[in-house]
């Protein structure tokens, strides 16, 4: 039997609820804004991994590149088909041949897969050389179970952000994603060395959101 997803369970939610409820706040993240300036335009596959309900697709092909998508989850899946091609499948064992794709994103996905290290390392094996990975995800600075958005002009940090490696629903909301299927917590050291250790190149970064960065934004290319 094929193994379930957390997101399984939500997907419906996250597509009518969660998505309308953002798409009514006007991209207040500029999760747009950052895919447009890091990814750029070009031409070829786009391979998004934990693509979801596929809704970073229409900006992807809007950029002149042919989106396609990965996720675990049947059931956001069955959202995606309408947007982009679609595979159900691991993220640390990507269905496609060693330098065979242009372009890879990863948009807000990182904090759902534990194995991140090693969805990095097949990020960077399935890439041409010279080609862009883009991942866009939670701040881990602001971002987690210690961070208390209620007041959204000041933002508390409580302890918890120098903990490595632990799953957590803990949020100052009922409203969001943690706090229904839970989130992994990586400090910014730790993240940035995944990187570096899947033999990517940082090129570019960038935040999101104010007055304090909700969302953090890198590029990286594999070298030729």
């Amino acid at each position: 039997m094929a193994p379930t997803a957390a997101y399984d369970e939500i997907a419906d939610w996250y597509e009518t609820e969660f998505l309308a409820r953002a798409a009514g706040a006007g991209d207040p993240l500029n999760l747009g804004g950052l895919l447009r300036d890091l990814l750029g335009e070009g031409r070829g596959t786009c391979l998004e991994i934990g693509c979801g309900t596929g809704v970073h697709a229409a900006l992807v092909r809007e950029l002149g590149w042919t989106p396609v998508g990965v996720d675990l989850s049947a059931r956001m899946l069955e959202h995606a088909r309408g947007r982009l091609p679609v595979a159900r499948a691991d993220a640390e064992r990507l269905p496609l041949r060693d330098g065979s794709v242009p372009a890879v994103i990863a948009m807000m996905v990182h904090t759902d897969m534990p194995g991140y290290p090693a969805v990095l390392r097949e990020a960077a094996r399935v890439l041409r050389p010279g080609g862009t990975f883009v991942h866009i995800g939670v701040h881990p600075c602001f971002c987690g179970g210690f961070a208390d958005f209620s007041d959204p002009e000041a933002a508390v940090i409580r302890p918890g952000y120098l903990d490595s490696g632990y799953w957590t629903k803990d949020s100052w909301t009922t409203d969001g994603v943690r706090a229904k299927v839970g989130a992994m917590h990586r400090p910014l050291p730790e993240l940035l060395h995944a990187f570096l250790d899947a033999g990517l190149q940082l090129t570019r970064f960038a935040e999101g959101s104010a007055p304090t960065p909700i969302v953090l934004a890198v590029k990286a290319t594999k070298p030729a």
